[in-house]
């Protein structure tokens, strides 16, 4: 807890057995919550969740990253979190930042917070293969102009939110696929929630999840489609259920809860 506010790690994760204990054990104890969901992984990730102590909760199939994003903020909603942390249990971000990108939601001057591989020139270093850092570079570049915002990275997948953006973005209308994560940064500006940033070191090893190069172009399309729609929808050419407050939030149950044992 920081400031008085509950605050919930989740980590949307699959087939993360290998680096998910590493992971857990570097969460610093301000966390208060701690939930993982796996997205019907083919290893022992939620088996080996809730031996950790996890908040454990399954998809009965492989619905995608964004989806499973969905489903741990809803969880972390649920359970009472005032500051939620999205952490990938591939360990490639550094766990150990946790607490002060909550503090920076908790001190009530950002909305949102992301961890960037960009500020303090880490990316490189850190093993993020060339193709990618031009990417990288390229795609933010072009969606600061496009959303009128300075941020250094937005393909970051460590990031911290205040309870409030999560309840207000429509985040049912977003894709099950990588660029959910995109779509939620576009809402975010759109919506006029502050956005921070805080340097991360990064890792890039075997273990460690990462798309590849054809996934790669199809999140960067995917990138440049949603900047598209956000100048749409700004400009009121398109009205969009994605930047519209009337937009889902909220569907069925599509997974199941492990029981923690006694």
């Amino acid at each position: 807890m920081i400031n008085g506010k509950k605050i919930a790690v989740v980590m949307p994760a699959y087939n993360a057995e290998k680096t998910l204990e590493k992971t857990v054990r570097e969460l610093p104890a301000e966390v208060d919550i701690k939930i993982l969901v796996d997205d019907s992984s083919n290893d022992n990730t939620a088996l080996l969740s809730k031996k950790l102590g996890l908040q454990t909760f399954i998809h009965d199939a492989n619905y995608g990253y964004g989806r499973n994003q969905q489903t741990c903020y809803r969880e972390a909603l649920a359970a009472g979190a005032d500051i939620v942390v999205m952490v990938h249990p591939d360990y490639q971000y550094s766990p150990l930042l946790v607490a002060a990108m909550a503090s920076m939601i908790g001190s009530g001057v950002y909305d949102m917070v992301l961890a960037s591989r960009i500020l303090g020139g880490g990316a490189l270093k850190g093993g993020m293969p060339v193709y990618k850092y031009i990417a990288n570079r390229l795609l933010t570049a072009f969606q600061n102009v496009f959303l009128g915002v300075k941020l250094s990275e937005y393909h970051t997948g460590f990031r911290a939110f205040s309870r409030e953006l999560l309840q207000t973005l429509p985040l049912l209308e977003n894709s099950d696929d990588f660029v959910f994560d995109n779509q939620m940064i576009a809402q975010s500006v759109m919506f006029n929630f502050r956005i921070g940033e805080i340097s991360c070191p990064t890792r890039y090893f075997e273990e460690a999840s990462s798309i590849n190069f054809k996934r790669s172009v199809q999140y960067g399309i995917g990138v440049l489609k949603t900047t598209a729609s956000f100048v749409a929808h700004k400009s009121g050419l398109m009205r969009l259920p994605l930047f519209q407050t009337a937009g889902r939030k909220v569907s069925m149950k599509y997974y199941s809860k492990v029981e923690q044992q006694s």
